[in-house]
């Protein structure tokens, strides 16, 4: 009884630690129109979720964090600038006297924010590979599976690396 009491806890424990382990997958990252997308595996990662990916590797958690102010930063210019375009445009459709001047505004804090979120993208992208370049993929011991077997025998562990 205490042996059967013994293997089940075994089984329990090693199936927990191995199931709790972060993911030693690369990130991968995608350009679209005006922005990126970033991928660890087939899972997408919003920002924040980059950014807590990223904590164990500090260089790439420091860069990451500045790309993420940056795009906070591009994000609010961006909206700010979108808004007075589209107050303005809409003032128009309804018959009233745009104001040129703060429709221009508008137009330069976009074209502000266009290069921001191009350093954005490179200092996520440098981060991303920092990121990558600190993973140990190439150790054996990262590919080990703990499997349960079941014979005529009994029951077993078997560890394959």
């Amino acid at each position: 009884m205490k042996r059967i009491l013994l293997v089940v806890v075994l089984i329990t424990f090693s199936l927990a630690t191995t199931f709790a382990q972060t993911s030693n997958e690369p990130i991968t990252m995608q350009k679209t129109f005006g922005s990126y997308q970033f991928y660890q595996g087939p899972q997408k990662l919003k920002m924040r979720q980059l950014v807590k990916t990223m904590k164990i590797n500090e260089q790439a958690y420091k860069e990451i964090r500045s790309a993420r102010r940056l795009n906070n930063l591009t994000s609010v210019i961006g909206f700010i600038g979108g808004s007075l375009i589209g107050y303005q445009t809409g003032y128009a459709i309804t018959g009233g006297k745009p104001d040129v001047l703060v429709a221009g505004i508008g137009l330069a804090l976009i074209g502000v924010s266009i290069p921001i979120n191009k350093q954005t993208g490179k200092k996520a992208s440098k981060a991303v590979n920092t990121y990558n370049e600190g993973l140990h993929t190439s150790n054996s011991w990262d590919k080990k599976e703990l499997r349960l077997n079941v014979s005529e025998n009994g029951l077993g562990l078997a560890l394959s690396f």
